[in-house]
């Protein structure tokens, strides 16, 4: 194997992981990180958590989880729950409608892999997250932002 073909295949990667973005966004009008945090406030004990909680989880910073939530809120799939004691702190919980759009959705890709993930060994789920730890320090993007839209105030890694 030539180390192009590894170019190759996490371009392919990448290219999937898009398409798939863009065919949930027009067909359900939610994109991947939204439907990420609807995921994630679903699997939740009390169906809620603090914005902290959802920026930690989708490795976003705090302005574009904002945006996500307000955007979420909007379209009625959230709702922003203030502390009595504290109005500036809050929790954002899961709607009935929030619910209902998970059921609507297709299994993203992310969700076919982790089910195949589960299905590794102890051994070879530690060989692969080596494999990623590698490339992520080969490409020194430890630190990058996985925000879903890239602009041009995007910070990339001096090279």
């Amino acid at each position: 194997m030539k180390y192009t073909d590894i170019l190759v295949q996490i371009r392919q990667i990448v290219r999937s992981v898009n398409l798939e973005s863009k065919r949930i966004e027009k067909e359900h009008g939610i994109s991947i990180p939204q439907l990420l945090c609807l995921n994630f406030l679903s699997e939740k004990e009390t169906f809620q958590a603090s914005h902290k909680e959802i920026k930690f989880f989708l490795k976003l910073n705090a302005s574009t989880v904002t945006g996500i939530i307000s955007r979420l809120e909007s379209k009625g799939l959230v709702a922003r729950l203030p502390k009595r004691d504290d109005k500036r702190v809050g929790l954002i919980a899961i709607t009935a409608n929030g619910v209902k759009m998970l059921d609507d959705t297709p299994e993203p890709l992310h969700q076919q892999l982790s089910t195949k993930l589960k299905t590794l060994s102890p051994q070879a789920l530690m060989k692969l997250q080596t494999s990623f730890e590698t490339i992520i320090d080969f490409l020194n993007i430890e630190n990058v932002d996985a925000a879903p839209i890239i602009t041009a105030e995007s910070n990339f890694p001096n090279k």
